[in-house]
């Protein structure tokens, strides 16, 4: 139990039903679903719709989704890939005949966005409201407005440039050429519409028609590939989740081409190890050489499933988890290992529990902060840069290609025990999410922290060939890791951010977590 004499936040306790995302209106909006008698993807579609308008730096209908969904009673939850496809036209054969690289502005890292469909696909399956009218609340605050929260509003005044790039952009997210301050309230008109050509249309109204070619006539008119057919293709997929077993709960990730796979490698490994007997410099010296086990595979490996297999099987076996803890000295760094160099990014992630006991880890995205900084003018979509993540590099498994999906990075999860749901969870932070997993899982598992304190706790993450570590930490664990030879950079910005809903299967009671480093909350009831 933490010290009330000092800042900070206690979980969430509730009877009936929980919610938490990054942003308070959002975790407001699927609490009165709910309690319009709503369910948990009723309510996560409703929350995240609302995300898109309030945090626009982070989401919005012009990124991807993925879902891990589990009805009640369910002995292994159902899993959605809601990313989108590069052009038809993008061959990698032609990026190196002309020149032409994957910048972050690029609109060459716009991939199809796939949220909208993948919400459609939930509801539809899973669902008992429309998405018009889960869509309402998102369309009543971009026409009447919303004040900008602190989290917001920084992320808003560190993309400023970017959103100075594009006219579109620049008309619809700054005021003056300059980034709007905290309590601003902001509309977006042209978004609004579009949301409401959604919600009396559905997907097609978003992947057809004239909001779609707008989006692509802004592409092409930067010299991107898209077609109108590229978008009307659009369709979210069912996949088969995958899972380890860790200290008797089964963790269930997507399978790639997220990087679920990653963080299941890492429990994997860190099984051998009494996490919760390690002193602190020991435990986070630890995960920084597992951590580069995994993400070393990651980035050789990890790609669109359907056009490049991967050896999920043999990443997640007894063999591979052999050689990987062997690779480890607990008194010294491994030496570094140069990962692409693609920045932290932006995402929002959620999860809901309703009163019947169904489920649902949701995470949405559009990449880096404000994505790619492109803003189609006339329907106010702002487009992701998920194509940054893909390679120019033929015989690469994430090179870019025709109708391809990139390596995402976006991961939700799901912990299970003896077939039957204890939280869903995820925590957002771009190529951190992976290892994000592993620190929260752990410190639940492991070290016996309750929901809020595991996601309080402070982060660490080997990366670039270096460790960034949050201030929270010791000048005693920063100098002990210098001295087992590790490149320790204070993080430059507080690192991801989650949520987490526990279920007590004895009593029944929701503890549900939201992380300080956001704007957000967990509410009940």
């Amino acid at each position: 139990m933490r010290d009330f004499s000092k800042p900070g936040r206690s979980p969430v306790y509730a009877a009936n039903a929980a919610v938490a995302t990054s942003h308070p209106l959002a975790t407001l909006v699927a609490i009165e679903t709910l309690k319009a008698g709503g369910n948990a993807v009723d309510a996560a579609i409703a929350a995240v719709a609302v995300q898109g308008v309030v945090e626009p730096a982070m989401t919005g209908i012009g990124g991807d989704c993925f879902a891990l969904y589990a009805p009640k009673g369910a002995s292994v939850p159902i899993a959605l890939n809601g990313s989108g496809r590069s052009p038809a036209a993008a061959h990698d054969a032609w990026y190196i005949e002309n020149g032409v690289s994957i910048g972050p502005t690029s609109p060459h890292a716009v991939t199809v966005p796939g949220a909208i469909a993948a919400w459609a696909k939930l509801l539809a399956d899973h669902g008992t409201r429309s998405l018009g009218e889960l869509l309402q609340p998102a369309i009543r605050y971009a026409t009447e407005g919303y004040p900008l929260q602190s989290r917001v509003a920084f992320d808003w005044a560190r993309n400023r440039d970017k959103l100075r790039a594009d006219p579109g952009s620049a008309a619809a997210y700054l005021i003056d050429g300059e980034a709007p301050k905290v309590g601003t309230t902001m509309r977006h008109p042209h978004l609004a519409a579009t949301l409401r050509r959604i919600a009396e249309h559905g997907p097609k109204g978003f992947y057809e028609g004239p909001v779609a070619q707008d989006m692509v006539d802004r592409l092409n008119a930067l010299g991107g590939l898209h077609t109108m057919a590229d978008f009307a293709a659009a369709a979210p997929e069912i996949v088969t989740p995958i899972s380890t077993r860790y200290r008797g709960y089964d963790v269930y990730e997507c399978p790639p081409s997220g990087q679920g796979l990653a963080a299941l490698m890492m429990l994997n490994v860190l099984s051998h190890y009494e996490i919760g007997a390690l002193s602190e410099l020991d435990r986070v010296h630890l995960f920084a050489e597992a951590c580069k086990q995994a993400y070393h595979h990651r980035d050789a490996l990890f790609a669109d499933p359907v056009l490049n297999a991967v050896p999920v099987e043999h990443l997640l076996s007894d063999a591979w988890r052999a050689s990987a803890r062997g690779a480890i000295d607990m008194a010294r760094a491994q030496a570094p290992i140069l990962w692409p160099e693609v920045t932290h990014t932006d995402t929002v992630y959620l999860c809901v529990v309703d009163r019947d006991g169904n489920a649902i880890s949701l995470i949405n995205s559009i990449f880096q902060g404000f994505g790619s900084g492109i803003t189609a003018p006339e329907s106010g979509v702002l487009l992701h840069n998920r194509g940054y993540s893909f390679r120019v590099e033929p015989g690469h498994p994430n090179t870019i290609g025709p109708s391809k999906r990139p390596m995402h990075t976006i991961i939700p999860g799901m912990l299970m025990r003896d077939g039957a749901v204890v939280a869903p969870f995820g925590v957002m932070g771009g190529h951190y999410q992976a290892m994000g997993h592993v620190e929260l899982l752990t410190g639940l598992i492991d070290r016996d922290l309750d929901v809020q304190e595991a996601l309080d706790a402070p982060r660490s993450f080997a990366y670039g060939g270096g460790v960034e570590l949050e201030s929270g930490f010791s000048p005693e664990v920063v100098a002990g890791l210098a001295a087992r030879g590790h490149a320790t950079i204070p993080a430059p910005l507080p690192i991801g951010g989650g949520q987490i809903i526990w279920i007590d299967r004895a009593t029944g009671l929701l503890a549900a977590g939201s992380d300080p480093r956001k704007d957000g909350c967990a509410l009940g009831y």
